[in-house]
């Protein structure tokens, strides 16, 4: 698996959440640089840099305020069909959003809530969640809540 995320790799707590979690389930960050000029320009560089990690045989799972919002066990089962297809890359956008071209090459946009999250946070909660499916998806006593 892969997330491709535009802004730069911190230090701090979060950011060894994050790697804590990643290595848990074999996750690799491809962290791309933010994009400068105008919102218009930004969203396209980033769109391009963004597209130019994705292969043609990827399943692109984009992350996105307007996407599906499942519950844990909901994308537990999601990320079951997803890990089917080959290779899943995540994406997490810039400041500015996505562009269409990166909505467009999207095989399910999803959620991670109402909330708005700094990126790096979502980071963490993307790499948690992918743990927790893992977890629920193998039977092992890690998510406790809401339990089949």
């Amino acid at each position: 698996m892969r997330l491709v995320a535009v802004g730069r790799e911190s230090s701090g707590p979060a950011q060894e959440l994050f790697v804590r979690y990643a290595k848990r389930v074999g996750l690799e960050l491809i962290a791309l640089a933010d994009g400068v000029g105008s919102p218009g320009e930004i969203k396209r560089r980033e769109a391009a840099a963004i597209l130019g990690k994705i292969a043609g045989s990827d399943f692109v799972v984009v992350l996105d305020e307007g996407g599906v919002m499942p519950d844990s066990m909901g994308f537990s089962r999601l990320f079951a069909g997803w890990a089917e297809r080959g290779r899943v890359v995540f994406v997490i956008g810039g400041a500015e959003g996505l562009d269409g071209a990166v909505l467009a090459r999207a095989g399910v946009v999803v959620s991670l809530g109402r909330l708005t999250l700094p990126h790096m946070l979502a980071r963490v909660v993307l790499a948690e969640q992918l743990y927790r499916a893992k977890c629920i998806l193998a039977g092992h006593p890690y998510h406790r809540a809401g339990r089949p």
